[in-house]
């Protein structure tokens, strides 16, 4: 009998994007990572602050996550702010893509948590709050 271990931890929280943003929606997805990337998120070393996704081809990617790099990934660390794929299935990308054309939101990563023991993204459907200073 196998044993479910789904349980969450959050591992990083954007709350600029709350303060700045009305969260109109909520939506779970996948990231493509690879595997010193993952180590260097379990030792905390992820930042959500300006980052924002974008609808390319079809494919959904998230832009301006730094991820440090692993201090003992040497070769294998990869560029800290490179655009890394979200999965998501295409029928969902799709109504997003037309909400986003349509209405103006805009597509905000609120937080990154592991689900288990893979690393899931928390998606916002944004609209702005226009704050001036």
């Amino acid at each position: 009998m196998a044993i479910d271990k789904k349980g969450t931890k959050q591992i990083a929280d954007n709350r600029k994007a709350r303060h700045d943003y009305f969260v109109l929606e909520q939506i779970e997805c996948g990231i493509e990572l690879v595997g010193t990337e993952v180590k260097s998120i379990r030792n905390g070393g992820v930042n959500l602050k300006d980052s924002w996704c974008s609808i390319d081809n079809g494919e959904l990617f998230i832009k301006g996550m730094h991820i440090s790099p692993y201090e003992k990934g040497n070769i294998f660390n990869r560029d800290p702010m490179r655009v890394r794929k979200l999965l998501m299935h295409r029928k969902e990308i799709n109504r997003l893509f037309g909400k986003i054309k349509q209405d103006g939101l805009t597509l905000i990563p609120l937080s990154l948590y592991f689900k288990g023991s893979i690393v899931k993204v928390q998606l916002g459907l944004c609209k702005g709050k226009k704050l001036y200073d």
